[in-house]
């Protein structure tokens, strides 16, 4: 009698076991984000005349899929000019200006805007060298990692009289993870801007 209900007492045991094992135990799944899909490369020459009003002394590619704008600027003098690119929220701001004694103070603004004002959010920041001596282009391209406002900054010199600065910027909310493959496909398009630009 004893070896029945022992045995009885296992089966149960065992059966317990069986039907607390199949259950499935929920898992948190990590976030997905929607499949970006990017343009197939290309670039156009961006001339003085798509800005007839500004008189840029610069000439560069730019991605065909990109605008040509300075529709919230004004004054011609002041050298701003865009590359927008609406499906993607993505702007380029660009801004020429003339040196006129002026380049280290240029080049402090541009530090600032890129590395002061954004250091508590980044978590790193990387500066890369510009050095183009056949153009006379020389500055610095700066990644900024984490949810930063903005990504890529940079600006050129030819260190005397042409100062030109950009920066990428989207009109969504900073996220590096679900921005990542659009940042890093835009900043080859700077790049590109950047190896193909001559001063005039």
């Amino acid at each position: 009698m004893t070896v029945l209900k022992q045995s009885n007492a296992f089966i149960l045991a065992l059966f317990f076991c069986f039907l607390t094992s199949c259950r499935d135990s929920a898992v948190p799944r990590p976030r997905g984000y929607f499949r970006i899909d990017l343009p197939a490369r290309g670039y156009v020459a961006f001339a003085d005349s798509l800005l007839p009003d500004r008189n840029l002394p610069v000439t560069f590619e730019y991605p065909v899929y990109g605008k040509i704008s300075n529709e919230i600027d004004i004054n011609p003098e002041s050298g701003w000019f865009n590359i927008e690119f609406p499906p993607y929220k993505a702007k380029i701001y660009l801004t020429y200006r003339e040196i006129h004694n002026d380049l280290e103070e240029l080049t402090e603004q541009s530090y600032k805007m890129s590395v002061k004002n954004h250091i508590i959010k980044a978590d790193a920041i990387n500066e890369q060298i510009i050095s183009n001596p056949d153009h006379r282009v020389y500055g610095i391209l700066y990644n900024l990692k984490g949810n930063t406002a903005t990504a890529v900054q940079f600006y050129v010199t030819d260190s005397t009289r042409h100062f030109l600065r950009g920066s990428l910027y989207f009109a969504a909310e900073p996220n590096s993870d679900s921005l990542a493959p659009v940042i890093d496909f835009f900043r080859e398009d700077i790049i590109h801007l950047i190896e193909t630009l001559k001063w005039e």
